[in-house]
């Protein structure tokens, strides 16, 4: 099977699989970075940094990277590409209809019993990311406490998220790592 072909079939399950938006993509970019040698753990980090940080999805921006370090700029069309696939398509046959059912019993409680199979996966990527950076007694350390003290900024002030980046990207230019 070809490599463009390849991504396109894992891309399309990927978009397929991630209800819930961009970083619901993350547990299946972490199963990818074991299934095949197209990126490592440390570098799944470092994508998802540049995806958060370019304008766009995050799903659709770390497709269009994951492409891009497989096979170039026809990786990353078709990785992009196939990740929305699905998206638009059920968008197009489902999205009239969706007024209709809006009030569906059946409807809320499948969106109701997601939320929290969302939220684990997404855990599930924090957890991961967070026990792939931290290595080393002061990086352990560090890590941690520039993680908590970014937690802190977003729960409790009412700063951009951009400019919580912007600060952690300066920490992380005095802070030895």
């Amino acid at each position: 099977m070809g490599l463009l072909w390849l991504l396109f079939i894992e891309f399309v399950i990927i978009g397929t699989f991630s209800v819930g938006g961009g970083l619901a993509t993350l547990p299946f970019l972490i199963n990818l970075s074991s299934k095949y040698d197209w990126y490592t753990m440390p570098e799944l980090i470092d994508m998802i940094a540049i995806s958060e940080s370019t304008p766009g999805p995050i799903g659709i921006n770390m497709a269009t990277y994951v492409g891009y370090r497989v096979s170039g700029i026809p990786g990353s069309l078709v990785a992009s590409l196939a990740v929305m696939l699905t998206g638009v398509v059920f968008m197009l046959i489902v999205g009239r209809q969706l007024e209709r059912f809006k009030n569906s019993p059946w409807l809320k409680k499948i969106f109701y019993g997601l939320r929290p199979t969302i939220a684990a996966l997404i855990a599930f990527a924090a957890y991961t990311m967070l026990s792939t950076i931290v290595s080393g007694d002061f990086v352990v350390v560090t890590t941690i406490g520039l993680f908590i003290v970014s937690l802190v900024l977003i729960v409790k002030t009412k700063l951009s998220p951009i400019t919580i980046i912007a600060m952690a990207s300066l920490a992380s230019l005095v802070i030895p790592f």
